[in-house]
Protein backbone atom coordinates (compact mmCIF):
# COMPACT_ATOMS: atom_id res chain seq x y z
CA UNK A 1 0.00 0.00 0.00
CA UNK A 2 2.79 2.55 1.13
CA UNK A 3 4.28 1.59 -2.20
CA UNK A 4 1.57 2.28 -4.43
CA UNK A 5 0.77 5.96 -2.37
CA UNK A 6 4.66 6.24 -3.27
CA UNK A 7 4.21 6.16 -6.92
CA UNK A 8 1.42 8.03 -7.26
CA UNK A 9 2.91 10.98 -5.43
CA UNK A 10 6.18 10.44 -7.19
CA UNK A 11 3.98 10.79 -10.77
CA UNK A 12 2.37 13.70 -9.42
CA UNK A 13 5.76 15.53 -8.61
CA UNK A 14 7.16 14.09 -11.78
CA UNK A 15 4.31 15.80 -13.90
CA UNK A 16 4.74 19.05 -12.21
CA UNK A 17 7.75 19.61 -12.56
CA UNK A 18 7.85 18.13 -16.27
CA UNK A 19 5.36 20.89 -17.08
CA UNK A 20 7.68 23.29 -15.05
CA UNK A 21 10.58 22.30 -16.96
CA UNK A 22 9.10 23.20 -20.07
CA UNK A 23 9.11 26.93 -19.84
CA UNK A 24 11.37 27.74 -17.45
CA UNK A 25 14.91 27.45 -19.25
CA UNK A 26 12.53 30.01 -22.27
CA UNK A 27 10.81 32.24 -19.63
CA UNK A 28 14.14 35.03 -20.25
CA UNK A 29 13.42 34.55 -23.62
CA UNK A 30 9.52 35.20 -23.76
CA UNK A 31 9.58 37.80 -21.95
CA UNK A 32 12.74 39.28 -23.91
CA UNK A 33 10.84 39.49 -27.30
CA UNK A 34 8.50 41.78 -26.08
CA UNK A 35 10.89 44.40 -24.62
CA UNK A 36 11.48 43.17 -21.18
CA UNK A 37 14.89 44.23 -20.23
CA UNK A 38 17.22 41.73 -17.78
CA UNK A 39 15.86 44.03 -14.43
CA UNK A 40 12.36 43.30 -15.97
CA UNK A 41 13.16 39.94 -16.57
CA UNK A 42 14.61 39.32 -12.46
CA UNK A 43 11.54 40.90 -11.31
CA UNK A 44 9.32 38.43 -13.71
CA UNK A 45 11.34 35.50 -12.16
CA UNK A 46 11.09 36.93 -8.43
CA UNK A 47 7.49 37.81 -8.96
CA UNK A 48 6.60 33.90 -9.01
CA UNK A 49 8.82 33.32 -5.54
CA UNK A 50 7.50 36.44 -3.59
CA UNK A 51 4.12 35.00 -4.67
CA UNK A 52 5.49 31.11 -3.45
CA UNK A 53 7.02 32.68 -0.44
CA UNK A 54 3.12 33.71 0.34
CA UNK A 55 1.54 30.49 -0.70
CA UNK A 56 3.92 27.68 0.25
CA UNK A 57 3.40 27.74 4.15
CA UNK A 58 0.31 28.45 3.63
CA UNK A 59 -0.83 25.52 1.45
CA UNK A 60 1.90 23.32 4.16
CA UNK A 61 -0.70 24.38 6.85
CA UNK A 62 -3.68 23.70 5.27
CA UNK A 63 -2.59 20.42 4.09
CA UNK A 64 -2.17 19.96 8.01
CA UNK A 65 -5.97 20.95 8.76
CA UNK A 66 -7.87 19.93 5.87
CA UNK A 67 -5.26 16.86 4.65
CA UNK A 68 -3.29 16.31 1.65
CA UNK A 69 -5.21 15.50 -1.39
CA UNK A 70 -7.64 18.42 -1.26
CA UNK A 71 -4.48 21.10 -0.81
CA UNK A 72 -3.21 19.09 -3.76
CA UNK A 73 -5.99 19.88 -5.79
CA UNK A 74 -6.16 23.27 -5.08
CA UNK A 75 -2.42 23.76 -5.80
CA UNK A 76 -2.60 21.86 -9.19
CA UNK A 77 -5.77 23.68 -10.03
CA UNK A 78 -3.86 26.69 -9.81
CA UNK A 79 -1.00 26.17 -11.15
CA UNK A 80 -3.40 24.94 -14.73
CA UNK A 81 -4.55 28.29 -14.74
CA UNK A 82 -1.25 30.32 -14.42
CA UNK A 83 0.33 28.08 -17.54
CA UNK A 84 -2.67 28.57 -19.48
CA UNK A 85 -2.31 32.82 -18.84
CA UNK A 86 1.19 32.47 -19.45
CA UNK A 87 0.00 30.68 -23.30
CA UNK A 88 -2.30 33.05 -23.78
CA UNK A 89 -0.24 36.32 -22.77
CA UNK A 90 0.09 37.59 -26.06
CA UNK A 91 -3.79 37.48 -27.63
CA UNK A 92 -5.03 38.51 -24.24
CA UNK A 93 -2.45 41.36 -23.75
CA UNK A 94 -3.21 42.55 -27.24
CA UNK A 95 -7.11 42.56 -26.11
CA UNK A 96 -6.75 44.57 -23.12
CA UNK A 97 -4.28 47.16 -25.23
CA UNK A 98 -7.05 47.79 -27.44
CA UNK A 99 -9.62 48.87 -24.94
CA UNK A 100 -6.92 51.67 -23.54
CA UNK A 101 -7.02 53.77 -26.72
CA UNK A 102 -9.02 53.92 -29.44
CA UNK A 103 -6.75 55.00 -32.14
CA UNK A 104 -3.27 54.46 -30.72
CA UNK A 105 -0.14 55.57 -33.00
CA UNK A 106 1.94 52.20 -34.33
CA UNK A 107 4.38 53.63 -31.58
CA UNK A 108 1.53 53.68 -28.66
CA UNK A 109 0.21 50.73 -29.91
CA UNK A 110 3.26 48.74 -29.39
CA UNK A 111 4.36 50.31 -26.06
CA UNK A 112 0.49 49.02 -24.80
CA UNK A 113 0.33 46.08 -26.08
CA UNK A 114 3.96 45.02 -24.85
CA UNK A 115 3.28 46.46 -21.93
CA UNK A 116 0.14 44.19 -21.48
CA UNK A 117 1.54 41.28 -22.66
CA UNK A 118 4.23 41.92 -19.92
CA UNK A 119 1.36 42.62 -17.03
CA UNK A 120 -0.70 39.00 -18.03
CA UNK A 121 2.94 37.48 -17.38
CA UNK A 122 3.11 39.06 -14.16
CA UNK A 123 -0.25 37.60 -13.14
CA UNK A 124 0.34 34.12 -14.34
CA UNK A 125 3.31 33.69 -12.48
CA UNK A 126 2.42 35.42 -9.28
CA UNK A 127 -1.19 32.99 -8.93
CA UNK A 128 1.16 30.05 -10.24
CA UNK A 129 3.67 31.12 -6.72
CA UNK A 130 0.51 31.48 -4.59
CA UNK A 131 -0.55 27.79 -5.61
CA UNK A 132 2.35 26.24 -5.97
CA UNK A 133 2.63 24.45 -2.73
CA UNK A 134 2.69 21.18 -4.98
CA UNK A 135 6.26 20.26 -3.56
CA UNK A 136 5.77 21.46 0.25
CA UNK A 137 2.28 18.84 0.38
CA UNK A 138 3.86 16.36 -1.19
CA UNK A 139 6.49 16.01 0.71
CA UNK A 140 4.14 16.46 4.18
CA UNK A 141 2.25 13.17 2.28
CA UNK A 142 5.62 11.13 1.99
CA UNK A 143 6.28 12.34 5.53
CA UNK A 144 2.63 11.06 5.89
CA UNK A 145 3.34 7.28 4.85
CA UNK A 146 7.00 6.53 5.57
CA UNK A 147 9.08 5.95 9.08
CA UNK A 148 11.84 7.77 10.35
CA UNK A 149 14.25 5.35 8.88
CA UNK A 150 13.26 5.54 5.10
CA UNK A 151 11.78 9.37 5.16
CA UNK A 152 14.91 10.08 3.05
CA UNK A 153 14.67 7.32 0.72
CA UNK A 154 10.96 8.60 0.31
CA UNK A 155 11.81 12.07 -0.01
CA UNK A 156 14.60 11.22 -2.51
CA UNK A 157 11.56 10.01 -4.62
CA UNK A 158 10.98 13.83 -4.74
CA UNK A 159 14.78 14.75 -5.96
CA UNK A 160 14.36 12.11 -8.93
CA UNK A 161 10.86 13.52 -9.91
CA UNK A 162 12.57 16.60 -9.70
CA UNK A 163 15.18 15.48 -12.15
CA UNK A 164 13.26 13.16 -14.68
CA UNK A 165 11.30 16.07 -15.08
CA UNK A 166 13.68 18.45 -15.88
CA UNK A 167 15.54 15.86 -18.23
CA UNK A 168 12.30 15.35 -20.74
CA UNK A 169 11.04 19.30 -19.61
CA UNK A 170 13.61 21.56 -20.79
CA UNK A 171 14.31 19.32 -23.89
CA UNK A 172 10.81 18.70 -24.83
CA UNK A 173 10.27 23.14 -24.25
CA UNK A 174 13.34 23.70 -26.26
CA UNK A 175 12.11 21.69 -29.17
CA UNK A 176 8.55 23.19 -28.64
CA UNK A 177 9.82 26.50 -28.74
CA UNK A 178 10.56 26.26 -32.16
CA UNK A 179 6.83 27.08 -32.92
CA UNK A 180 6.53 29.91 -30.72
CA UNK A 181 7.48 30.13 -27.24
CA UNK A 182 3.53 30.40 -26.06
CA UNK A 183 3.13 27.02 -27.41
CA UNK A 184 5.57 25.03 -24.38
CA UNK A 185 3.63 27.47 -21.90
CA UNK A 186 0.25 25.93 -23.09
CA UNK A 187 1.88 22.51 -23.22
CA UNK A 188 2.53 23.10 -19.10
CA UNK A 189 -1.32 24.24 -18.87
CA UNK A 190 -2.09 20.44 -19.90
CA UNK A 191 0.11 18.67 -18.71
CA UNK A 192 -1.09 20.05 -15.16
CA UNK A 193 -4.71 19.89 -16.29
CA UNK A 194 -4.01 15.82 -16.37
CA UNK A 195 -2.16 16.21 -13.29
CA UNK A 196 -5.63 17.37 -11.51
CA UNK A 197 -7.45 14.40 -13.02
CA UNK A 198 -4.62 11.96 -11.89
CA UNK A 199 -4.50 13.34 -8.07
CA UNK A 200 -8.40 13.28 -8.36
CA UNK A 201 -8.82 9.97 -9.40
CA UNK A 202 -5.93 8.02 -8.28
CA UNK A 203 -4.02 9.40 -4.91
CA UNK A 204 -5.36 8.60 -2.12
CA UNK A 205 -5.73 10.79 1.34
CA UNK A 206 -2.65 10.29 3.73
CA UNK A 207 -4.75 11.70 6.71
CA UNK A 208 -7.52 9.90 8.30
CA UNK A 209 -10.31 12.13 9.32
CA UNK A 210 -8.81 11.14 13.41
CA UNK A 211 -5.63 12.25 12.44
CA UNK A 212 -7.00 15.05 10.92
CA UNK A 213 -8.81 16.08 13.90
CA UNK A 214 -5.97 15.58 16.26
CA UNK A 215 -3.98 17.98 13.79
CA UNK A 216 -6.49 20.65 14.06
CA UNK A 217 -6.46 20.42 18.09
CA UNK A 218 -2.96 20.40 17.95
CA UNK A 219 -1.71 22.74 15.51
CA UNK A 220 -3.38 25.92 16.39
CA UNK A 221 -0.87 28.55 14.93
CA UNK A 222 -2.41 31.04 11.99
CA UNK A 223 -2.25 29.45 8.30
CA UNK A 224 0.84 31.97 7.88
CA UNK A 225 2.89 33.78 9.91
CA UNK A 226 5.83 35.40 9.74
CA UNK A 227 6.14 35.95 13.78
CA UNK A 228 5.86 31.85 13.63
CA UNK A 229 8.29 31.55 11.12
CA UNK A 230 10.72 33.56 12.94
CA UNK A 231 9.74 31.31 16.31
CA UNK A 232 11.09 28.04 14.17
CA UNK A 233 14.42 29.45 13.09
CA UNK A 234 15.11 30.79 16.80
CA UNK A 235 14.03 27.07 17.83
CA UNK A 236 17.57 24.82 18.94
CA UNK A 237 16.50 22.15 16.40
CA UNK A 238 15.24 23.52 13.74
CA UNK A 239 16.67 26.92 13.90
CA UNK A 240 20.09 25.44 12.45
CA UNK A 241 18.76 23.47 9.61
CA UNK A 242 16.50 26.44 8.85
CA UNK A 243 19.21 28.73 8.44
CA UNK A 244 21.36 26.26 6.63
CA UNK A 245 18.33 25.78 4.13
CA UNK A 246 17.88 29.84 3.41
CA UNK A 247 21.39 30.75 2.79
CA UNK A 248 22.10 27.17 0.67
CA UNK A 249 19.35 28.02 -1.00
CA UNK A 250 20.27 31.69 -1.53
CA UNK A 251 23.45 30.66 -2.92
CA UNK A 252 21.33 28.15 -5.61
CA UNK A 253 19.23 30.24 -6.51
CA UNK A 254 21.80 32.32 -8.21
CA UNK A 255 22.95 29.85 -10.12
CA UNK A 256 19.62 28.47 -10.75
CA UNK A 257 17.81 31.54 -11.71
CA UNK A 258 20.87 33.13 -13.49
CA UNK A 259 22.01 30.58 -15.62
CA UNK A 260 19.67 31.25 -18.54
CA UNK A 261 21.09 35.27 -19.02
CA UNK A 262 24.91 33.44 -17.72
CA UNK A 263 24.76 30.88 -20.78
CA UNK A 264 23.39 33.64 -22.98
CA UNK A 265 25.65 36.46 -22.25
CA UNK A 266 29.30 34.65 -20.77
CA UNK A 267 29.09 31.62 -23.42
CA UNK A 268 26.52 33.10 -26.58
CA UNK A 269 24.12 29.70 -26.23
CA UNK A 270 20.41 29.77 -27.60
CA UNK A 271 17.35 28.81 -26.29
CA UNK A 272 17.94 25.27 -27.06
CA UNK A 273 21.10 25.05 -26.14
CA UNK A 274 20.73 26.05 -22.91
CA UNK A 275 17.06 23.53 -22.47
CA UNK A 276 19.32 20.86 -23.33
CA UNK A 277 22.08 22.00 -20.70
CA UNK A 278 19.63 22.30 -18.00
CA UNK A 279 17.91 18.53 -19.17
CA UNK A 280 21.53 17.51 -18.60
CA UNK A 281 21.64 18.59 -14.88
CA UNK A 282 18.17 17.09 -14.79
CA UNK A 283 20.30 13.55 -15.79
CA UNK A 284 22.33 13.90 -12.93
CA UNK A 285 19.76 14.80 -10.65
CA UNK A 286 17.74 11.47 -10.76
CA UNK A 287 21.39 9.53 -10.76
CA UNK A 288 21.81 11.39 -7.77
CA UNK A 289 18.84 11.62 -6.03
CA UNK A 290 17.13 8.44 -7.78
CA UNK A 291 19.80 6.00 -6.54
CA UNK A 292 22.65 7.42 -4.65
CA UNK A 293 20.90 9.14 -1.77
CA UNK A 294 19.68 5.70 -0.66
CA UNK A 295 22.99 4.20 -0.57
CA UNK A 296 24.25 7.83 1.18
CA UNK A 297 21.93 7.92 3.56
CA UNK A 298 23.16 4.02 5.04
CA UNK A 299 26.55 4.84 4.87
CA UNK A 300 26.77 8.61 6.41
CA UNK A 301 25.04 10.45 8.80
CA UNK A 302 22.79 13.35 7.37
CA UNK A 303 25.15 15.43 9.74
CA UNK A 304 27.95 14.53 7.30
CA UNK A 305 26.43 14.34 4.23
CA UNK A 306 25.28 18.25 4.71
CA UNK A 307 28.67 18.84 5.65
CA UNK A 308 30.69 17.86 3.09
CA UNK A 309 28.16 18.85 0.63
CA UNK A 310 28.30 22.35 1.46
CA UNK A 311 32.00 22.55 1.23
CA UNK A 312 31.62 20.60 -2.20
CA UNK A 313 28.85 23.19 -3.00
CA UNK A 314 30.69 25.97 -2.28
CA UNK A 315 33.98 24.85 -4.66
CA UNK A 316 31.81 24.11 -7.96
CA UNK A 317 30.05 27.37 -7.90
CA UNK A 318 33.18 29.06 -8.11
CA UNK A 319 34.63 26.73 -10.38
CA UNK A 320 31.29 28.09 -12.62
CA UNK A 321 31.90 31.55 -12.35
CA UNK A 322 34.74 31.14 -14.47
CA UNK A 323 34.26 28.50 -17.04
CA UNK A 324 35.00 29.04 -19.98
CA UNK A 325 33.53 26.45 -22.38
CA UNK A 326 30.49 24.26 -22.54
CA UNK A 327 32.91 21.37 -22.25
CA UNK A 328 33.90 22.56 -19.16
CA UNK A 329 30.90 23.60 -18.29
CA UNK A 330 29.86 20.00 -18.39
CA UNK A 331 32.17 18.94 -15.75
CA UNK A 332 31.88 21.44 -13.34
CA UNK A 333 28.24 20.54 -13.41
CA UNK A 334 28.54 17.34 -12.33
CA UNK A 335 29.36 18.32 -8.43
CA UNK A 336 26.53 21.41 -8.30
CA UNK A 337 23.92 18.54 -9.15
CA UNK A 338 25.63 16.37 -6.61
CA UNK A 339 25.60 18.45 -3.86
CA UNK A 340 22.49 20.19 -4.89
CA UNK A 341 20.74 16.61 -4.75
CA UNK A 342 21.86 15.46 -1.56
CA UNK A 343 21.21 18.86 0.62
CA UNK A 344 18.03 19.45 -0.80
CA UNK A 345 16.76 15.79 0.59
CA UNK A 346 18.61 15.58 3.41
CA UNK A 347 17.95 18.72 5.08
CA UNK A 348 14.45 18.16 4.55
CA UNK A 349 13.97 15.05 5.55
CA UNK A 350 16.12 16.48 8.82
CA UNK A 351 13.31 19.03 9.30
CA UNK A 352 10.59 16.13 9.57
CA UNK A 353 12.25 14.79 12.17
CA UNK A 354 13.10 17.71 14.01
CA UNK A 355 9.47 18.24 14.56
CA UNK A 356 6.68 17.11 16.06
CA UNK A 357 4.45 15.15 13.59
CA UNK A 358 1.69 17.94 13.79
CA UNK A 359 4.08 20.30 13.13
CA UNK A 360 5.52 18.44 9.72
CA UNK A 361 3.33 20.41 6.99
CA UNK A 362 4.27 23.59 8.40
CA UNK A 363 7.98 22.90 8.60
CA UNK A 364 8.05 21.89 4.98
CA UNK A 365 5.71 25.12 4.36
CA UNK A 366 8.29 27.33 6.47
CA UNK A 367 11.51 25.49 5.15
CA UNK A 368 9.83 25.99 1.54
CA UNK A 369 8.82 29.68 2.13
CA UNK A 370 12.66 30.59 2.74
CA UNK A 371 13.82 29.18 -0.27
CA UNK A 372 11.09 30.81 -2.02
CA UNK A 373 12.39 34.49 -0.05
CA UNK A 374 16.04 33.26 -1.89
CA UNK A 375 14.34 33.54 -5.28
CA UNK A 376 13.01 36.71 -4.65
CA UNK A 377 16.56 38.01 -3.30
CA UNK A 378 18.87 35.53 -6.33
CA UNK A 379 17.16 37.30 -9.65
CA UNK A 380 17.65 40.85 -8.51
CA UNK A 381 20.98 40.91 -6.99
CA UNK A 382 21.75 38.20 -9.71
CA UNK A 383 20.96 40.17 -12.47
CA UNK A 384 22.48 43.28 -11.14
CA UNK A 385 25.39 41.33 -10.93
CA UNK A 386 25.44 39.86 -14.47
CA UNK A 387 24.74 43.03 -15.76
CA UNK A 388 26.93 45.44 -13.79
CA UNK A 389 29.96 43.39 -12.78
CA UNK A 390 30.37 40.75 -15.07
CA UNK A 391 28.90 36.99 -15.69
CA UNK A 392 31.87 35.61 -13.35
CA UNK A 393 30.11 37.16 -10.38
CA UNK A 394 26.96 35.51 -9.04
CA UNK A 395 29.10 32.54 -8.99
CA UNK A 396 31.71 34.22 -6.92
CA UNK A 397 29.01 35.53 -4.78
CA UNK A 398 27.05 32.19 -4.54
CA UNK A 399 31.03 30.66 -3.28
CA UNK A 400 31.14 33.25 -0.80
CA UNK A 401 27.62 32.39 1.09
CA UNK A 402 28.26 28.39 0.20
CA UNK A 403 31.47 29.24 2.35
CA UNK A 404 30.00 30.58 5.29
CA UNK A 405 27.35 28.31 4.97
CA UNK A 406 30.46 25.53 5.27
CA UNK A 407 32.12 27.41 8.10
CA UNK A 408 28.85 27.75 10.18
CA UNK A 409 27.68 23.94 9.85
CA UNK A 410 31.71 22.75 10.91
CA UNK A 411 31.54 24.61 13.98
CA UNK A 412 27.61 24.17 14.60
CA UNK A 413 26.31 20.43 14.09
CA UNK A 414 22.74 21.33 12.37
CA UNK A 415 21.23 17.87 13.94
CA UNK A 416 21.05 16.98 17.54
CA UNK A 417 22.05 13.27 18.50
CA UNK A 418 19.13 13.66 20.88
CA UNK A 419 16.04 11.87 20.27
CA UNK A 420 12.64 14.00 19.81
CA UNK A 421 10.58 13.99 22.77
CA UNK A 422 7.24 12.56 21.83
CA UNK A 423 4.20 14.17 24.01
CA UNK A 424 1.87 11.88 24.97
CA UNK A 425 -0.76 14.00 22.65
CA UNK A 426 1.31 12.93 19.80
CA UNK A 427 1.99 9.42 20.44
Amino acid sequence: MRGSRLLNIFLVVFIDLLGFGLILPLLPYFAGQYGASPFLIGLLVASYAAAQFIGAPLMGRLSDRFGRRPVLVLSIAGTALGFLLLGLAEPLGKALASFVLSSPTPEQSQTLQYGAILGVMFISRVLSGLTGGNITVAQAYIADVTDAQNRAKGLGLIGAAFGLGFILGPAIGGALSTFGYAVPALAAAGLATLNLIGVIVLLPESLSEERKAELAKQERRALISFAGMMEELRKPRIGPLMTIRFFYALAAALFQTMFTLWAKDRLGLNAQTTSYLLAYVGLLSVIVQGGLIGRLTKRFSEAQLIAWCVVIQAVSLLAWAFTPSVPVLLVVLVPIAFSTGVLNTVINSAITRAVPPHEVGGALGTSSALESLSRIISPLVGGWLLGTVGAWAPGVVGAGIMTGVSVFVWRRPPISPEPLPVSPEVS
